[in-house]
């Protein structure tokens, strides 16, 4: 959540910085002029309160000496009616405005470049090299016309489009990834953890899914209930409304998980193959940390998953977000692409970002700071998209007869 005592100091400042996400100035000033009545309400709320109080004391004292005190229990209903109201509109005010500021994504870091969309976004490096052919390479649903792995038409007989069925090697290549991966990332120091798939409405408010993008979560009828469409989600609200002494920090997890998401991307775009699917797995890294390690652990957590994909022999480039295409809870955010040669492009299969203390906000995670509590920073990263990690490894691992070979690395997994 937008720190409301920021935006009140320095609203210039934070005005221009939401300008890089494209966020109107007048949403920012009516939640100023919120934050201001809010804040005039609740003086008046205390002043009618101190008043009632030392009212209060004036009868007893006045009973005591025998005087009459029915004026003073009159102004004391009479105050106390001014109270309720006053309560009542404060209540409404704090609701508007929780309202609202849930609505305002994070501003973004000095360093994020300027842009409308994810075509003006920034290429870093590039990592590894791409494989040559002596053929034509295919894209994947091309070569699994030979592999059988990937059934798309019972995906769509089972549940709907943009569903699919991994069967034989394509299930155990599945499987063997996500082992690896877990493997991979504990190693480099990320606890492995096993999370609900199922949460609850105050968990998505945390880490920014909600209430804004409710229209793209499943729901469980009947209650206040969601499918996870990361393991972000739940990773990251381990710790909500807890605070945690400062030597236990950094908190660094890795999970894997199903996601689900309604949403699949734009209308017609990437509607064959397993891009873009309602269900899927992935593994997550999650770091909750001192602010002032948090942009050393988004460097770490960023080389944790381009080292996965080299340790995989998959070329990929390393892309800095512009604000426009920046999501809702980020600070900064790097995007890995990898290369697939088959549709000789590279492809997003990660996305680490540093979210600064925004979500912590959400989800009053706090640390022990000496004699205060701050809210600490909280970093995700896919490590990696297993389905679009598998589609990769046929296209950059295909030959010339059809057989997909399997990376060294992946072998003993198999």
């Amino acid at each position: 959540m937008l720190d409301l005592k920021r935006l009140q100091n320095d609203f210039e400042s934070v005005q221009k910085a939401l300008e890089k996400k494209h966020i109107d100035r007048a949403v920012l000033e009516k939640l100023s002029t919120l934050s201001l009545k809010l804040k005039t309400e609740r003086q008046e709320l205390e002043i009618l309160q101190a008043e009632q109080n030392s009212q209060s004391k004036a009868v007893g004292i006045a009973a005591k000496n025998g005087e009459d005190v029915s004026a003073l229990k009159e102004k004391l209903t009479q105050n106390k009616v001014q109270i309720a109201s006053a309560q009542d509109e404060v209540r409404a005010i704090e609701e508007a405005l929780e309202m609202l500021a849930l609505t305002i994504p994070n501003l973004p870091d000095f360093d994020v470049p300027e842009g409308k969309d994810e075509n003006e976004n920034v290429i870093i490096k590039t990592v590894g090299v791409k494989p040559s052919f002596d053929f034509t390479p295919k894209e994947h649903w091309d070569i699994d016309s030979e592999q059988n792995w990937i059934d798309f038409t019972r995906g769509v007989k089972l549940s709907k489009s943009r569903f699919s069925v991994l069967k034989g090697q394509g299930a155990r290549l599945s499987r063997a990834l996500i082992n690896y991966m877990l493997d991979f990332n504990r190693d480099r120091g990320f606890e492995e953890v096993a999370v609900p798939y199922i949460v609850n409405r105050p968990t998505l408010i945390g880490t920014g899914q909600l209430p804004k993008f409710e229209d793209d979560l499943f729901k469980i009828e009947g209650e206040e209930l969601f499918l996870i469409p990361t393991a972000e989600v739940p990773v990251t609200n381990l710790y909500y409304d807890e605070i945690i002494p400062a030597e236990a920090l950094p908190l660094c997890y890795t999970a894997a998980t199903a996601c689900f998401r309604k949403e699949a991307g734009s209308a017609g775009r990437d509607t064959r193959g397993m891009i873009r699917q309602h269900q899927f797995d992935k593994v997550e890294l999650v770091a909750i940390t001192h602010p002032d390690e948090s942009e050393a652990m988004f460097e770490r957590m960023v080389s944790c998953a381009s080292d996965l994909l080299t340790s995989l022999g998959l070329a990929h480039r390393h892309v800095l977000l512009c604000g426009g295409d920046l999501g809702f809870g980020a600070a900064k955010t790097i995007d890995l692409e990898v290369w697939f040669p088959g549709q000789d492009r590279y492809r997003e299969i990660s996305s680490i970002s540093n979210t600064r203390d925004f979500q912590a906000r959400r989800a009053k995670i706090r640390f022990k700071d000496g004699k205060k509590n701050s809210l600490v920073h909280t970093l995700n990263g896919s490590s990696l998209a297993v389905g679009r990690t598998l589609i990769a490894i046929m296209e950059n691992y295909q030959t010339k007869d059809g057989i997909v070979e399997i990376p060294d690395a992946l072998k003993a997994y198999m």
